[in-house]
């Protein structure tokens, strides 16, 4: 309870902030608080290829998958025409260069990465699957806790595709 609690006056002060005039003590930012990182991170979900698909979303807005998802969880693969490693690498080099993002695994043909929020510290998952038999990088994103990601996963994967096709993959 004394997490929640200190989560509740954080917002509070940063939603309604005490003038400078007033202060006493100065709020430390959100993901500063001690244990409210580790609350919202969520643990680690049960991820990965099943059959050589990445998995479906679940019913909740805060996923978004290329492979076989219902319009409102839908996004396009990313297409590459140089071969499949010079498209992984590439792809690397590019997530290494997203903010707060780490590398959590890294195979020939998957690549799974987790992001965390810079305000809270929300962690969202990212996976990218290269099938050998055509040249597209599948790609699956998704918040661990909550209901609603804002959009946010939709719009990172989005940007990484933009950047892949201003690097010519």
């Amino acid at each position: 309870m004394a997490p929640i609690l200190a989560a509740l006056l954080a917002i509070t002060l940063w939603l309604f902030p005490v003038p400078p005039a007033l202060a006493v003590v100065v709020p430390q930012p959100l993901g500063a608080i001690p244990g409210l990182s580790a609350v919202l991170a969520g643990d680690t979900p049960e991820l990965g290829l099943q059959d050589g698909r990445l998995l479906p979303c679940p019913v909740t807005p805060n996923c978004v998958v290329s492979q076989g998802a219902d319009p409102d969880h839908a996004i396009a693969p990313m297409a590459y025409t140089r071969s499949r490693e010079e498209a992984r690498e590439i792809l690397i080099k590019v997530l290494g260069v997203v903010p707060r993002t780490e590398m959590v695994t890294q195979q020939e043909n998957y690549v799974r990465v987790k992001s965390t929020s810079r305000l809270l510290g929300f962690v969202d998952d990212a996976e990218f699957y290269f099938p050998a038999d055509e040249p597209v990088i599948h790609v699956r994103a998704s918040a661990r806790l909550g209901e609603s990601d804002l959009g946010v996963n939709r719009r990172r994967l989005e940007q990484i595709r933009f950047a892949l096709n201003d690097l010519g993959i």
